[in-house]
């Protein structure tokens, strides 16, 4: 194959890449939440399915209809002091087979003094060969609150599906003040079935998710402690951040475990297509 018809097949796939962005900002006004800016690019959506009122719930839309390798996508979300919001998605997202570059998400999300931020999306799905790689950066201000939840299913075992092989990166940073209070990487790459089926990894779950509630502490993790779960379900409390840790056999045992988490910590309501 010559070096011209090399070229040409890959700005063919860059071509086909779908792209999204979108951002948005929130401020407080008059006890109610409202929209003061919003900016969509590429197949990135966002909807307000309800008023403005505390909290105010916005839901992201990829119209794209998944993902796939090479795709991009960026979400910032900025929330102003004292506003309140909870952030869904439309619809579980899936991350389909990759032959060669990963699909990139970065969520960006900004906090100001006495702001609080719901990040509640539904699962993603990986498929068989899939390839993600994210990363979540955020900065709070003293006296702000979040609640941060992303859960991920690795093959939809009610069709028989099965992730043999691919790779999941997922990078998470939060600051406080400035000050870095959670740092973690989560890498699966290659054998992931293999992996997953090891007893020190997920004893053959495909399900897995992480909860972050900061500020959080012993209260939480008592809440969380006392209630039963179909699941492996863990939480741990230190320096005023509270972890969760979720690991089920599938996605609806999961979706199930979360919901149980979400009522014994009495977080913000989940969003209008968060279904059980």
């Amino acid at each position: 194959m010559s070096t011209a018809t090399v070229a040409s097949a890959e700005q063919l796939f860059a071509a086909n890449r779908a792209e999204g962005h979108v951002a948005v900002e929130v401020t407080a006004d008059g006890g109610r939440t409202r929209r003061r800016r919003v900016a969509e690019q590429g197949s990135l959506r966002v909807r307000f399915p309800g008023p403005a009122g505390r909290p105010l719930e916005a839901m992201l839309v990829n119209t794209a209809g998944g993902m796939a390798g090479g795709d991009r996508f960026a979400v910032e979300i900025a929330v102003g002091r004292d506003a309140d919001l909870v952030v869904g998605t439309a619809a579980a997202e899936k991350v389909y087979r990759s032959t060669g570059p990963a699909t990139e998400v970065a969520v960006t999300l900004a906090l100001a003094a006495g702001a609080r931020l719901t990040w509640l999306p539904q699962e993603t799905i990986l498929f068989d060969g899939a390839r993600l790689a994210r990363r979540i950066d955020v900065a709070m201000e003293e006296g702000a609150s979040l609640v941060l939840a992303e859960a991920t299913v690795l093959g939809r075992s009610a069709m028989g599906e099965r992730v043999e092989a691919g790779a999941l990166t997922d990078r998470w940073r939060v600051r406080v003040g400035g000050r870095l209070v959670f740092a973690e990487a989560l890498r699966l790459e290659g054998a992931i079935a293999m992996s997953l089926a090891d007893a020190a990894v997920a004893a053959g779950g495909c399900a897995l998710a992480t909860m972050l509630m900061v500020p959080g502490g012993d209260r939480e993790a008592a809440a969380v402690r006392a209630r039963d779960f179909s699941g492996e379900v863990g939480i741990s409390a230190w320096n005023g951040i509270a972890v969760a840790r979720l690991c089920a056999r599938d996605g609806a045992v999961l979706r199930r475990d979360l919901s149980v988490l979400l009522a014994a910590l009495d977080t913000a309501p989940r969003p209008k297509l968060w279904l059980d």
